[in-house]
Parts: structure tokens; C-alpha cells; sequence
């Protein structure tokens, strides 16, 4: 009996411990919150291939970034990619042909953030380009002396195609880079530390004399007689009278983009995307 008597006042006590706790009740409200728009979108012009920058976004609950090409004349951006670092090769692209680009942050819950740059959109035409060239005297190999961009070949200066041919000037050790007739301009961009550093050809600045020194490290552009742009950096001498440069071409038509820069155009970007 003593025990039945006890456990009936323990049983007591506990229910009024119970009744008197209050009842707690979490609630979970979901996030539909969005990360930032990614900042700092940037391209980097390459050969059959565009390089894409941005800054990071410091959100804890990032989860990824989606990536947003369209064509000029497309009516929608289409997603391209997905990356977790602030940066992507987009290697599905044709030289001399301008692609738009824009990108989106993610977070855990699924939450995209805008489209970046929504103001100035972010461009680029990808363009051949070549290393390790060597052209030679005129005087002495007329036939390894010219060198014609949209052809990426070497050839005699006196070749109808030749947009450039070298000149060595015996009595003064010099060498100067000409070009093949009055309607192809050339002009010295000045010492750069590699090709990338030239963006983009310059409005003016054109030699008058259809030609102009070799400088090592120097960097040249050169503005076709059928209106394309080139460029190309002298990164030394070799022998035989010869010279060896990095070069590179926009194939699209009277397009002066040339090298990594930030690419943006004035206008607004089409909101409008498929994801």
C-alpha cells in the first residue's frame, strides 16, 4: 500500500510540473531573400574562348553563380553555366562573333539575385591570335619577310596578301616595320609588359611614313587595308636579321577590340533570360 500511496503523489507532482512549463512553438519562416548582384563583371578577350571576372559575393549562405549569354539580336539570355567561383571560360564561342554576358548569384535556398550589370552589359568578340612569329630582312629573305594576319602565315613581302614586312637598316642597326601599301596604317603603341596590354586600337596616332622602328618590347597596331585590326609585341631579336612577335586579329570587320579589358556598351540589358 505504502508503495501504490507513493507513486499516486509522485504522479501528482509531475503533472503539476508539466502544467505549469509554458509550451514553446518554433516557428521556420523560409528565406526568399536573394544574395547580391554580382559585382565587377569583366571580360577578357582570348582566341575561341572568352574569360569572365567578377567579385565575390560574401553572403554565408552562397551557394553559386549562373552565368547568362545572349546574342545581339537574341530576344532572351540563355544560361551557359554554373560555378561556385567568381570567374568562368566560356570556350563555346566562334571567333568574330560579339557575345553578351551576365551573372546571377544563388544562395542555399534556391534564391537568384539579378542579372549584373543591368545598365552597362557586359560584350566580347573572341579573335585569333599567335606566338613565336619570325619575319626576316626584306633585302636578304624576301620570301620569309611579310607577314599576313588573316592568313596567320608568313610570307614574300611582295605577296599581294602581306599586311606588314620587316626592314634592316645595315648602316644604323635598325630594323623598322612597314606596311605593304598606302591604305594600311601602323602605328608604335609604346613598351607593354605582355600583348594583353593592348585593348584596343586607338582612333589616331597612325604613322605617317608607313613605317616605324622596331623597339623590343614594344607593341604595334595595325589597321588593315580591308578594315580589320591587329596587333602584335616584339619580344626580340634572332638571327639572320630577324625579329620574333606575339600577334593577334580581329576577324569582325572594323571591330578595334583587341585585348582583355572590361567590355561594356551603353544601353539596357534585356532582362528577359531562360533559365
Amino acid at each position: 500500500m505504502k508503495k501504490i500511496f507513493f507513486s499516486l503523489i509522485l504522479l501528482l507532482g509531475l503533472s503539476f510540473i508539466f502544467i505549469g512549463c509554458e509550451e514553446r512553438v518554433y516557428v521556420f519562416r523560409p528565406d526568399h531573400t536573394p544574395p547580391s548582384v554580382p559585382k565587377g563583371l569583366y571580360s577578357v578577350t582570348g582566341d575561341k574562348e572568352v574569360r569572365l571576372y567578377w567579385e565575390e559575393n560574401d553572403e554565408e549562405d552562397f551557394a553559386e553563380y549562373r552565368i547568362y549569354r545572349g546574342l545581339e539580336d537574341d530576344e532572351y539570355y540563355k544560361r551557359i553555366a554554373i560555378t561556385n567561383v567568381a570567374k568562368y571560360v566560356d570556350r563555346k564561342v566562334t571567333n568574330g562573333i560579339t557575345y553578351y554576358y551576365a551573372v546571377s548569384a544563388v544562395d542555399e535556398d534556391g534564391n537568384e539575385s539579378d542579372l549584373s550589370d543591368v545598365i552597362y552589359y557586359v560584350y566580347d568578340t573572341p579573335r585569333p591570335e599567335g606566338s613565336g612569329v619570325i619575319i626576316r630582312d626584306y633585302h636578304q629573305y624576301p620570301q620569309a619577310s611579310g607577314f599576313d594576319f588573316s592568313r596567320e602565315e608568313v610570307l614574300n613581302w611582295k605577296d599581294e596578301d602581306a599586311d606588314i614586312y620587316l626592314d634592316y637598316d645595315a648602316d644604323y642597326d635598325v630594323y623598322f616595320l612597314c606596311v605593304t601599301d598606302k591604305y594600311t596604317d601602323i602605328q608604335d603603341f609604346g613598351y607593354t609588359k605582355s600583348l594583353d596590354n593592348v585593348n584596343v586600337s586607338p582612333d589616331s596616332g597612325w604613322s605617317q611614313l608607313g613605317w616605324v622602328e622596331v623597339i623590343l618590347g614594344h607593341s604595334y597596331i595595325v589597321w588593315t587595308r580591308d578594315n580589320h585590326f591587329a596587333k602584335l609585341r616584339v619580344n626580340g631579336f634572332v638571327w639572320s636579321y630577324g625579329i620574333v612577335f606575339d600577334w593577334a586579329y580581329q576577324i569582325a570587320e572594323g571591330n578595334r577590340e583587341l585585348a582583355p579589358r572590361p567590355q561594356h556598351k551603353e544601353g539596357y540589358l534585356r532582362i528577359a533570360v531562360k533559365r
